[in-house]
This record gives structure tokens, sequence and C-alpha cells, in this order.
């Protein structure tokens, strides 16, 4: 029998949809999701298993300009992804018109690997503008497939996994075949605590908030974990907390829901704030927090 596997690596601008398509190929919510720019900090695999195949995707950052070492570290994740990929996907949304690095762009139509290209959030547009922009797309990237889908609504999410599917190379699996990620456990509690903290706080906050998680104790019927959620300013751990802890209580109470589903078993969450200055500019603790792949 055949056995098919490969890297398949969704890349684009920020708020395309990426993690929302990821999650919805590989039908779980490993990705975090919220309208906020730069919600996806690390390079997440979610693997898909079949008698036949294996299919490694790649959630990865939105590609950026980068501003300070987070962001160049997030970027890095991007070039990898670029690197190591057996199919790439590259995603757009209608009224889009180019990639936000002019080098990440020129490796894409140069790319020697099957290219798919995404027109997401279809829904949102008419079918004239959606014409328009197949036919630019088509111009754009020559060497592409391209589909228009709603990852959201999953219109067309099925045609593009055949595709992929038919693209992937022979070869044998990279991962166990009961394997559904690359993640612990724990980076799915500071991913999940983080989201919420993405939807709850305005301006900077969720841009100088780092999740770790100190503790995690999984019993025959309950998690318990103890997590720090770490700022740069003494202001910032006073906004996390709120009004007699009612912000960071939100946090916890909304957290524990989700990894509640996620983990099938009772959790309880304990929630501590830290200052921790400057760590999204210093090396080391960017590489302690999984950031620095060197």
């Amino acid at each position: 029998m055949i056995h098919k596997a490969g890297f398949v690596n969704i890349i684009g601008n920020p708020n395309v949809g990426k993690s929302t398509l990821m999650n919805a190929l590989v039908g779980e919510k490993l990705s975090i999701i919220t309208p906020k720019a730069q919600t996806t900090r690390h390079r997440i695999l979610g693997i898909v298993n079949h008698e036949e195949y294996q299919i490694v995707f790649s959630d990865t950052p939105g590609i950026i300009k980068p501003a300070y070492e987070l962001q160049a570290s997030m970027m890095d994740f991007v070039k990898s992804a670029l690197d190591d990929a057996d199919v790439l996907i590259y995603m757009v949304e209608v009224g889009e018109t180019a990639l936000k690095n002019e080098a990440f762009f020129n490796k894409i139509i140069n790319s020697k690997i099957p290219v798919i290209l995404l027109l997401n959030k279809i829904d949102k547009s008419n079918k004239e503008e959606v014409d328009k922009k197949i036919a630019y797309w088509r111009e754009k990237v020559p060497n592409s497939f391209v589909y228009v889908i709603s990852a959201l609504e999953k219109f067309n999410v099925e045609s593009v996994f055949y595709k992929i599917i038919e693209l992937l190379p022979e070869g044998p699996p990279f991962y166990p075949k009961d394997q559904l990620t690359d993640k612990p456990e724990r980076f799915f509690v500071n991913e999940k605590i983080r989201e919420k903290i993405l939807i709850h706080y305005k301006k900077e906050i969720p841009y100088s908030v780092e999740v770790e998680t100190e503790s995690f104790i999984e019993e025959e019927n309950i998690v318990r974990i103890r997590s720090i959620i770490m700022v740069e300013r003494e202001t910032q751990k006073g906004i996390i907390i709120g009004h007699k802890g009612t912000a960071i209580k939100r946090v916890g109470a909304e957290a524990r829901k989700d990894l509640e589903r996620f983990f099938q078993k009772k959790v309880f969450i304990e929630l501590y704030v830290k200052i921790n200055k400057n760590w999204r500019s210093d090396k080391n603790q960017l590489k302690r927090f999984g950031y620095n792949q060197n």
C-alpha cells in the first residue's frame, strides 16, 4: 500500500484566517483565535492521521515587519515553515493585494514545491469582486493552485483537503499515528489563558503578556494547574488583576471551561501575575519561553 506523508505549512498576513483554517483541517481547536493581529506567536503543528497518509499541518504567525525581538523570533518560525514545507498554503483574504514582506513573497512565487493559494472570507464579498481577485492572484502567483474558501464557514475546505492529499509526497509517517500535535499540555494551557487576555484586554496589554504554567498535575478525575501571567510593568499588573480581582477571575473561569473541554475532565486553575521587565526584547527570556529556535 502506498503511504503519503508531508508538512503542509500555512502562511499569510495577520488576521487572514490561518488558525481558523488549521483548526478546520485538523478537526480540533489547537490554535487560539481572536480578532486581534499577532494572536499566533508560535509555529503550531496539527497532525491528521489516516491509514494511507499523515498530514502535518503547521500554523504560523502572521507575516509582519518585526519591531522588537519577540516579533523577530515569530518571523523565524515563518522562515522555517517556508524552508521545510512539502506543500505550502499561502492564504489571503478579499481586498488584500500583497504580502507584508516582499522577500517572503518572492520565495513563494519562486517555490519549487506545490503552492495552494487560498482566497479566504469570500462570504464577506460578492461574486464580481471574488472573480476579479481570482484572476489577480492567478497572475500574481502563477505557480499556485487557487481556491476560494470560507475557513469560518468551512466552505470548500474539503476540496482543499483532497488537493493536499493529492500533492503529498510518498513516504513513511513522521510522528506516531495516534499523535495530534507536537506541543505539550502546558503549551495549550498557556495559549488558552493568553486567548482570554487577548479577548478581554485592550491596547498594548495582550502584547505585553506571556503565560507560563509552573505546575500541571493530572489526576484521574481532575487536572490541577498553576500558571503565571507575566507583564512588563507594574501598571499592567493592576490592569490584569482588575478591581478586587474581577478581571483575572474572569480569565481563569473562561480558560477553565475551555480546558475542561480540551482535556475531557475537571480542571482547577490558579492564576498569578508577575512583573518580568522587557521580556519581549530579552533573547534569553524568549528562548526560555520557546521562541528562539537557535
